[in-house]
């Protein structure tokens, strides 16, 4: 089966939703979260922790993770800035055939914290 690598910076709450999940599902999309948006590299997942997440929450995730690329083939590669700003737009509800394509675990490759003041 052939796969592709993708990461998905997180928040701390949405952390212990993917722990608590076995670290193979990503949680549900709130009401006014009507796409889900994995990135194509580490480096821009990073940024994103690193610039909204942790400013935002305290502390940010960096999570890696292999889909089926089959099942990807149907969704485009959104480019939303610079060469490295490439990303996934998956349809909230697509969330749960998008987890059923996970191969193996969700894992935390980067952490990040708010340096104490």
């Amino acid at each position: 089966m052939t796969y592709t690598t993708l990461y998905r910076p997180v928040g701390p709450d949405e952390l212990v939703l993917i722990e608590q999940s076995g670290w193979k599902r990503f949680p549900p999309r709130r009401p006014d979260q009507p796409i889900f948006y994995p990135v194509m590299n580490e480096a821009y997942a990073i940024q994103i922790t690193t610039e909204w997440n942790v400013p935002a929450y305290g502390s940010g995730f960096v999570t890696r993770f292999a889909v089926a690329s089959a099942f990807l083939e149907k969704y485009t590669v959104e480019n939303v800035g610079s060469d490295l700003h490439n990303e996934l737009w998956i349809p909230a509800e697509d969330l749960d055939a998008f987890n059923g394509h996970i191969i193996g675990l969700i894992e935390v490759t980067q952490s990040y914290h708010r340096e104490p003041a």
